[in-house]
């Protein structure tokens, strides 16, 4: 049983490692924002959340729908050859009687004991044979000037899932579709601020900000991608967004101990925007 537990805690930390986090809020409501059964309509709760947001966002499902093999033979479908699910759990809280404690009276202590289960989930994308709902369709237009910054950047890019991030180890973007955004704002603004993090690995402008920032690294890093979308949204005449307000106050505590952070964070910001801003073509960095 402890297996169980390290193996879910493992998931959770790996990750948060990787600057993913499995509780993020969805990008519209039409994205299911919670998981849920299928078959009984209900969300599921605590750590299966974590445990399937997760997969949904490396799988690239875009559906937080989910079945028992057995729910979904009822209901006329089947699992694909290979596919593999979900392990999440039943988890209480049970009072039993402690026959063999006894108190002061006659009735026996009783004592709380974990009650933990597994079982295994599929996703609907998983299933074939199953009526698939309507996706939600795009309202919006595409931003030329950023759709070629984009497009020169080089930058692998999936859609699919709930949440934008970008994975230094798999080098790649990973987005919602892009129907989840209501307004091409949203959008692109959230494609460059990706898109500056992805300028940070060796083989572009290298950003090493552990030696300079230590501890408050992660966060500086979110504050250089902040500045340098900020950039590349004036460029691309797009209205840009705070991304991460969480970091707020992180940013205010590393700035108001380091009086060069600011600058430190600008000069990096500026260098991402120069090198995503190089690879257009001269009457396109222009034209933006």
């Amino acid at each position: 049983m402890n297996d169980l537990y390290q193996s879910i805690t493992d998931q959770i930390v790996a990750a948060l490692e990787q600057g993913v986090a499995p509780w993020v809020k969805p990008w519209s409501e039409e994205a299911d924002p919670i998981p849920f059964n299928v078959v009984s309509q209900r969300a599921y709760r605590g750590v299966n959340v974590l445990l399937l947001n997760l997969k949904a966002l490396y799988a690239g499902y875009t559906r937080n729908r989910w079945l028992t093999f057995r729910q979904a033979n009822e209901l006329g479908g089947h699992v694909r050859s290979g596919e593999t699910g979900v392990r999440i759990v039943y988890y209480k809280l049970r009072q039993v009687p402690a026959c063999a404690e006894r108190g002061p009276d006659p009735e026996p202590l009783e004592k709380v004991i974990p009650l933990l289960r597994s079982y295994t989930v599929f996703n609907v994308a998983q299933i074939d044979g199953l009526p698939q709902p309507a996706e939600p369709t795009r309202s919006w237009s595409e931003q030329p000037g950023a759709q070629a910054l984009i497009e020169a950047s080089g930058a692998e890019i999936r859609h699919g899932g709930f949440a934008a991030y970008y994975l230094p180890g798999e080098d790649r973007i990973q987005l919602p579709p892009m129907s989840y955004f209501p307004a091409a704002t949203g959008y692109y603004s959230t494609v460059l601020h990706e898109l500056v993090h992805f300028t940070g690995h060796p083989s572009r402008c290298n950003r090493q900000l552990t030696n300079r920032f230590a501890t408050d690294a992660y966060a500086v890093e979110e504050l250089i991608a902040e500045i340098g979308s900020a950039f590349l949204c004036a460029h691309c005449r797009i209205d840009g967004r705070l991304q991460h307000a969480a970091y707020v106050d992180h940013w205010l505590r590393v700035l108001k101990s380091d009086k060069r952070a600011i600058f430190t964070a600008s000069t990096k910001a500026q260098q991402a925007a120069d090198y995503l801003l190089e690879r257009l073509a001269p009457e396109q960095r222009e034209a933006a």
